[in-house]
């Protein structure tokens, strides 16, 4: 049995491949166009994948989609489904008239058959959005459990609430668009000056210098927390739902927090401050969910999905302001991962198959045989080195203060680089954030990196231990390490944790080790090997353009190596 997995719409569209049950090989589309964050169809990522297992699209048995155009179709458009100057859009038209006149027609799914060579029919399945989301359920090791969604949108929803048993998911409740936490937080994204919908991870960072304010309250007046975990927002402070325009906020909400957009490329301590205010609501809006969802059934597992989902500084506080004990965040909880969910949706709850797949690595996307690293170094006359302990360099060039890039093994799915495509420095060092930032990245200097830290010796350097395999929770750091180790705690005294665990990646894992025997400290940095505008890197060419147009000291890709 063989499904591919698409998500087609939105940013990060990828492809994913599912054989007799489990996940083989996943990948975004952005990491093979090199264009970051794309919405383009994920051609280039189902090509590498047929050719990758010498398939043709005819040997899929079924096609998921992470999107439900039936939901889309509830109202008649007559512009679109009368107006045919596109012949194919009777594939449109046909379902938008028919439902027009269905009683109560019911749209939760759609499926497509399509017949190619040979009389071959493979069904395509339109599987909703957010239980596309809600169904990275099957790939956790839960036989039960709750399961939330949030993000900005999806057909209809902006989130929903459900319970996974084994093979089945059941919805408990729906939350609607335009009443939406992710669109919430990007509107103050937008406001600080940065992307919205793409420069999120920049307001979590940002909230970390600000304080409590006055506009803590004023934001969270615009927030109505009503029973069974539902909130409206004050939509009349609110532009994101009207999508003919071009800002997410107003002018009243600018008049009402007294600010103006910022324009500048550095922020001062106001908008720092509404950053603050912003996460915090966001958490204040979480918690209040999530503590409802709890109520429904007492089950303590829980899922979280959804591009709300990446928000680490919220994860790592669920334990503490919730009844969950035990949490699940998949690595690609945002829509890059959808059309995984979708395809294990078809898999387990359609097809009723039964589930065998645990997903504890990321580790799904392409990587490059020895011989073929070395074809690429020699091809374009690089001064390479060879060693047999990759490793045990690293940790020696780490430890004597360079900052090198990491390329080993198969590329991870989604936005967290987790030990196989890395630039890893020595945390003690007081300028290393700011030379990373500056010289490398070429990002903002408030942004955090994160502590990669063997998964057995947490508990000795952070206040609490967390599983967060997927670099997914946000925890604070213990307070005589905080200046000890300056290169992973932010400003508010956290470290967006790795925990490295020797059965899900043993090379870096060693790595970590060694550096610990030259420091004593089981912690190095890692973040993602790429620079600002640049999707992390796929192929050995990728490694090599990002080495020479940054400030990396070293590279190593396998067991070659290149120094400066």
């Amino acid at each position: 049995m063989k499904i591919l997995g698409l998500n087609t719409i939105g940013f990060n569209t990828s492809a994913s491949l599912i054989i007799n049950g489990e996940l083989k090989f996943a990948i975004e589309e952005e990491r093979l166009s090199r264009e970051k964050r794309t919405r383009k169809f994920p051609i280039l990522s189902i090509n590498y994948i047929l050719k990758k297992y010498s398939l043709k699209i005819e040997d899929f048995d079924a096609i998921a989609i992470s999107w439900n155009p039936g939901i889309n179709l509830e109202k008649f458009d007559l512009t679109q489904s009368e107006g045919n100057s596109y012949i194919p859009s009777i594939l449109h038209s046909v379902p938008n008239h028919l439902f027009r006149i269905a009683n109560n027609p019911n749209s939760e799914m759609v499926i497509q058959d399509l017949l190619i060579e040979n009389n071959k029919k493979i069904k395509v399945f339109y599987i909703n959005h957010h239980l596309s989301h809600a169904s990275s359920f099957f790939f956790s090791k839960f036989k039960k459990a709750n399961i939330l969604t949030l993000d900005a949108f999806g057909e209809k929803q902006s989130g929903g609430l459900y319970y996974g048993n084994d093979n089945k998911i059941q919805k408990l409740s729906d939350l609607y668009f335009p009443h939406s936490l992710g669109s919430f937080y990007s509107t103050f994204t937008q406001l600080c000056g940065f992307r919205a919908q793409s420069d999120e991870w920049k307001l979590m960072g940002a909230s970390a210098y600000g304080e409590k304010s006055i506009f803590y309250n004023k934001i969270k007046n615009l927030v109505d927390l009503k029973k069974d975990g539902i909130f409206e927002l004050d939509l009349n402070y609110f532009n994101h739902y009207l999508f003919h325009r071009p800002n997410f906020y107003n002018e009243k909400l600018l008049k009402y927090l007294n600010i103006q957009v910022n324009k500048s490329e550095t922020l001062t301590s106001k908008y720092y401050n509404l950053a603050y205010a912003a996460q915090t609501v966001f958490e204040d809006i979480l918690f209040h969910i999530l503590n409802n969802l709890y109520k429904k059934n007492k089950n303590s597992n829980l899922v979280f999905a959804g591009g709300c989902a990446l928000n680490c500084l919220a994860n790592g506080k669920i334990i503490h302001k919730t009844k969950f004990k035990d949490i699940f965040i998949p690595p690609v909880p945002d829509d890059s991962g959808a059309g995984t969910g979708a395809a294990f949706y078809v898999n387990n709850n359609i097809l009723n198959y039964k589930r065998k797949y645990v997903m504890k690595n990321n580790y799904l996307g392409p990587e490059s045989s020895k011989l073929e690293i070395k074809e690429k170094l020699s091809k374009y006359k690089l001064d390479y080195k060879f060693t047999n302990k990759p490793e045990k360099l690293a940790a020696n060039m780490i430890a004597s203060g360079k900052i090198i890039g990491w390329f080993q093994g198969r590329l991870e799915f989604g936005d967290r680089a987790l030990g196989n495509r890395s630039i890893l420095a020595d945390p003690r060092q007081k300028d290393i954030k700011d030379r990373i930032n500056k010289v490398i990245k070429y990002r903002e200097i408030f942004r955090p990196f994160a502590p990669a830290v063997l998964d057995e010796k947490v508990k000795y350097y952070f206040e609490e231990y967390q599983s967060s395999d997927f670099m997914e929770k946000t925890v604070k750091i213990k307070s005589k390490y905080k200046k000890k180790l300056p290169g992973i705690t932010h400003n508010d005294g956290t470290g967006r944790l790795q925990t490295v665990k020797k059965i899900n990646n043993p090379k870096f894992y060693q790595l970590i080790k060694e550096f610990c025997k030259l420091t004593d400290y089981p912690i190095v940095i890692n973040t993602s090997l790429n620079y600002k505008g640049d999707p992390v890197c796929a192929s050995v060419e990728d490694a090599i353009k990002t080495y020479h147009l940054s400030g990396l000291d070293c590279i190593i890709i396998g067991n070659y190596y290149i120094i400066k």
